[in-house]
């Protein structure tokens, strides 16, 4: 990570603006904070990406949000390519002023480069991939795929840099490093996964109820384990001797969540900010 830092600090100095690209169902976690300085205080776009997971009656008052802090904002379904086409003009409406100043000096003709940033698994490669019409950045749903420096083309007028996902340096908010490890932008390897999966559970029975009922057929329960246990009875997953295997169960449930099939859910809202 803190050479990734040191890396988009560096190529900052080569762009017009920044794409923080970011993942609807957690707006809040999926931007780091240290974005800003580390780009130098360029001009900023934030991209919404993931809409279709997300809950849109939540995105619609995370659009409002950003809005009335006055950042602009789109957003933008990657698997769709909804929203996408609306980048391009977002990007000229942000750099209005500098576009402006080009004209006068007679440097119209010159391309529009944005640099693209995310924490890992955000999406970043799937939204230039559809901004470009082609599969020019690799992409994979796994954190950590995009590595050193990848300049794509769009069109004449402009250029898009991809770069690594970049972390917070360190979590304070234990929700933040939960939200971010649900939506799979932390490494599995390195989690437990049967309390993430029970965590999930819990959260997403208060906030979602109907989504785990219909998903999965157990009772509600305050106790995430307990509902990891009836996932684990309910879908099969036993070990030797009839106990639950609850590593199995919670393994499916993430992805199960990260694959969209608990319906749209967010897990986090601007009120909580």
């Amino acid at each position: 990570m803190t050479k990734a830092r040191r890396q988009i600090t560096a190529d900052s100095k080569l762009v017009d603006a920044v794409c923080e690209v970011i993942d609807a169902r957690i707006p809040r976690a999926s931007r780091n904070p240290d974005v800003a300085d580390i780009t130098l205080e360029k001009p900023r776009l934030i991209v919404m990406s993931r809409i279709d997971q997300a809950d849109p009656a939540v995105t619609k008052l995370w659009n409002e949000h950003f809005r009335l802090r006055g950042e602009a904002v789109i957003e933008v379904d990657c698997k769709t390519g909804h929203g996408v086409q609306g980048f391009p003009s977002a990007v000229r409406a942000l750099l209005r002023h500098e576009l402006e100043r080009r004209a006068e000096k007679g440097q119209s003709g010159r391309a529009i480069r944005v640099m693209v940033v995310g924490v890992p698994n955000v999406g970043k490669s799937s939204f230039i991939n559809r901004v470009a019409r082609r599969k020019a950045a690799h992409s994979s749903d796994k954190p950590g795929v995009t590595r050193g420096r990848q300049w794509i083309t769009v069109d004449s007028g402009l250029e898009l840099l991809d770069t690594p996902g970049i972390l917070w340096p360190k979590f304070d908010d234990k929700i933040i490093g939960e939200n971010l490890a649900f939506t799979g932008a932390v490494r599995d390897e390195i989690l437990d996964a049967e309390s993430l999966g029970a965590n999930l559970l819990a959260r997403l029975s208060v906030a979602y109820p109907k989504s785990v009922t219909e998903r999965y057929g157990i009772v509600l329960s305050e106790d995430g384990f307990a509902m990891l246990t009836a996932l684990a009875k309910r879908r099969g997953f036993l070990l030797s001797g009839g106990e639950c295997d609850l590593l199995r169960a919670a393994n499916i449930l993430l992805d199960e969540f990260r694959g969209g099939k608990l319906g749209r859910v967010s897990l986090e809202k601007p009120e909580a900010l």
